[in-house]
């Protein structure tokens, strides 16, 4: 079968199309042929190995020589010990513990994927996984979103702070969506209150307070943040570099314990009760993915490179197969 690969990290231009030997699905696996595959900011930290804990799935080169985490399509075959799919099923789901996604077929376990909603497309159905659920998991569950909250969201226009800016709508908050130039459109299409285009903008002096701040950016000190945060307000870090990582787990306790401010990290939990909700959400018209382009199959570099540079706003697809 066709894959996109890389063996060594590096930029969008160690990776390249090889044919390599099909997956075999074990007895407790499904194989997929793919359809669609949504990226990540995930799959550009483990292309780049930035953050260096990358390096826990692979020291000195990658573990896992395909990316692709969040993905689409229709099961082929089964495991003797599946007892949910049969062939011809049209799934969806999140395989970031073993990645593979940019390839024509993947294996993937039973609680990795669901059944796809016959009216969610292909696209649609990639691009919700990973996102989504990290913005759920950072509003409502780290970040306790209420009702009537003002809510700042560092990186809104990506894949995960799209979803962020409709969840944060959902839960009843008032949104101020940050990102660069290219995406305030975007951003208030998708109901952001107010933008920010933080390379003309300051978005630590312009004078307003959060009862809670996203941060999916990770690009500033979390005492930069400090003076924005009404009293009993939260932070929430997700992802970024090492140093940031590092700042909030070391020092993160302390800043809690004197400003009375709380600051965390998201680890973020894949599972199917997260996900479930979010098809919920897409059927009542809450929450829809926001798909900026598609690329195909061989294009895989190319589409990195876009989501790496910046210019991502919401979803990069990427098709495969004839859907």
């Amino acid at each position: 079968m066709k894959a996109v690969v890389y063996e060594k990290y590096g930029t969008p231009d160690v990776m390249h199309m090889k044919d390599v030997k099909p997956p075999v699905p074990k007895d407790t696996e499904v194989l997929v042929k793919l359809y669609a595959t949504s990226l990540n900011a995930s799959d550009w930290e483990f292309l780049t190995c930035d953050p260096l804990y990358v390096r826990l799935w692979g020291l000195f080169k990658p573990k896992f020589p395909i990316l692709g985490s969040d993905i689409a399509g229709q099961v082929v075959a089964v495991g003797k010990n599946i007892t949910e799919f049969k062939p011809g099923d049209e799934v969806f789901g999140d395989i970031f513990m073993q990645r593979g996604g940019f390839a024509e077929y993947v294996c993937a376990t039973q609680d990795q994927i669901l059944l796809k909603p016959s009216h969610m497309s292909f696209e649609q159905a990639a691009a919700l996984p990973q996102a989504s659920t990290v913005a759920l998991q950072a509003l409502r569950d780290k970040g306790q979103i209420k009702p009537g909250q003002k809510v700042m969201i560092n990186g809104a226009g990506g894949g995960s702070g799209s979803f962020a800016i409709q969840l944060a709508k959902y839960f009843g908050a008032e949104v101020t969506g940050v990102d660069n130039g290219e995406k305030q459109q975007v951003m208030r299409a998708l109901g952001a209150d107010h933008v920010i285009d933080y390379t003309k903008e300051d978005l630590t002096r312009h004078g307003q307070s959060y009862d809670l701040i996203i941060d999916l950016m990770a690009q500033r000190s979390i005492f930069d943040y400090r003076p924005m945060l009404k009293p009993g307000g939260r932070y929430v870090l997700v992802g970024g570099r090492m140093g940031r990582i590092l700042q909030l787990l070391f020092l993160g306790p302390l800043f809690s314990f004197f400003t009375g401010k709380k600051a965390g990290i998201l680890g973020h939990q894949q599972n199917k009760k997260d996900l479930c909700l979010m098809i919920k959400l897409f059927e009542t018209g809450e929450v829809m993915p926001e798909i900026d382009r598609c690329f195909s199959l061989p294009d895989v570099p190319k589409a990195l490179g876009y989501l790496g540079q910046g210019h991502a706003k919401g979803k990069v697809i990427i098709l495969n197969n004839e859907s």
